[in-house]
């Protein structure tokens, strides 16, 4: 790297270690804008001072370089304080006051406005920067005073025109005139100027807090449609389909699936209005999804009056064969308050069976997850030609589970496309059983 690289870097980082003098890792970022603009402001002014004398040197007149001078030291002088201290509400009053008094002082050194250049035009700096760095409402304070001090400015320079150098009335005239429309000139530019500040930062603010709303908005309607996804399918699915297209399409080698429907349904349905029916189907349901979920199991979906459910597609529950079992026998148990809610006689019958599937997404549009393989087809088949109140069971899940719930003795059930399956009734959870809130444990 050679030196005029290691100038450039060492100039931008000298500047960056500026800009950021006295930002905390707690402020909010318009805290940090202001703390930002007020030190690169503090530095710009030091500089312009500095140019501004060595130009006036240059073209001739030799004025004093006192105030340029004192001005560079309380400038830097407060901003080494403020780094120091921290206290921003000090440096950001005290830095605004020298920005707005110096040019009025510089000016009444020098004379009115002609011989001073109209240098009180540098003291505007202080009521632009204050709608930066402190806020619309609170740099009306020193817009005002600037106003005040341009118009006291030029009430004075006009009383004072021919004192101590007597003109004719010719002159006068025209040097009080001048200096009256500098004054109105510097107030009426100086109000425009400061009002387009005004007028853009509030258009703005406006802006940002339609932005703002939008942004919740979309936030909120992104969340509502998560909701509704994972409603449809489980977590981890969602986020594939999300991430790709591909198909979606998973083999299981042991995983537990429970059909349950309602005895009778088609009878009780015809004594109902659809409205009842709904409202039923709904209560019934509802209460069945909380269970599910409390043992960490995925519904699959409801088809009528058949509800489906599976254990073992997710990590959420360890013994997802047992979780269905005692799933069983809640939904079972919990018909009877069922039944008086909905003000109808209800019972059930379950099938449950254990073994490899397929789970993946149907097609694109309306899309479910669900479940084939012939252990899908068994639970059906076992749910549909179950007893009431029954909970049937096949091998698999019998083996699974025989020392921790009590069952029936065995029987032979002749089922359609499979000829004699043996089955298990499940009655009930061994007495030796401690019951957990999502699995039960091991004997």
């Amino acid at each position: 790297m050679d030196t005029s690289d290691d100038l450039s870097y060492y100039a931008q980082s000298f500047s960056a270690r500026l800009r950021n003098a006295g930002v905390r890792p707690d402020d909010d970022e318009q805290t940090r804008l202001g703390k930002s603009l007020l030190v690169f402001a503090t530095g710009l002014m030091s500089i312009a001072s500095g140019v501004w004398l060595l130009l006036y040197w240059l073209t001739g007149p030799k004025l004093s370089s006192t105030l340029p001078f004192l001005f560079q030291v309380l400038l830097a002088a407060n901003l080494a304080y403020y780094i120091q201290s921290g206290n921003f509400s000090w440096f950001r009053l005290s830095q605004f006051t020298l920005f707005l008094f110096f040019p009025f002082v510089a000016q009444w050194s020098m004379g009115n406005f002609i011989t001073g250049s109209g240098v009180i035009l540098w003291g505007l700096i202080a009521p632009v920067g204050a709608v930066f760095v402190m806020g619309l409402r609170e740099s009306m304070p020193w817009f005002f005073a600037y106003i005040f001090f341009t118009a006291l400015t030029g009430f004075f320079d006009y009383l004072l025109v021919d004192v101590g150098n007597p003109l004719d009335a010719a002159t006068a005239v025209s040097l009080r005139t001048s200096v009256l429309f500098f004054a109105l000139n510097f107030i009426a530019i100086s109000g425009i100027v400061y009002a387009l500040v005004r007028f853009a930062l509030e258009e703005k603010r406006k802006l940002q807090t339609r932005l703002e709303e939008a942004m919740n908005l979309l936030r909120s309607e992104q969340e509502r449609s998560e909701r509704l996804l994972l409603n449809v399918l489980p977590g981890a699915v969602a986020e594939r389909l999300k991430a790709s297209d591909d198909i979606v399409a998973d083999d299981f080698p042991s995983v537990s699936v429970m059909f349950a429907d309602i005895v009778n349904f088609t009878q009780i349905a015809s004594g109902l209005s659809a409205p009842q029916v709904f409202s039923m189907l709904n209560e019934v349901f509802c209460r069945f999804d909380a269970l599910a979920e409390e043992r960490g199991l995925e519904k699959i979906k409801t088809i009528g009056d058949a509800y489906m459910v599976a254990g073992g597609l997710n990590s959420r529950c360890k013994d997802p064969c047992a979780a269905v079992a005692e799933l069983a026998l809640d939904m079972r148990d919990s018909l009877a308050a069922l039944s008086e809610k909905v003000g109808v006689p209800l019972a059930l019958r379950i099938g449950i069976g254990t073994g490899p599937v397929v789970a993946g997404v149907v097609g694109r549009k309306k899309f479910i997850y669900d479940l084939w393989g012939d252990t899908v087809n068994l639970a059906s088949r076992l749910s549909s030609e179950g007893a009431p109140d029954g909970i049937q069971c096949d091998r698999r899940t019998h083996m699974h589970l025989s020392q921790r719930f009590v069952f029936d003795e065995r029987s032979i059930l002749r089922i359609k496309g499979k000829g004699e399956v043996i089955t298990y009734r499940l009655l009930g959870r061994a007495s030796n059983h401690a019951r957990g809130p999502h699995q039960p444990a091991a004997a």
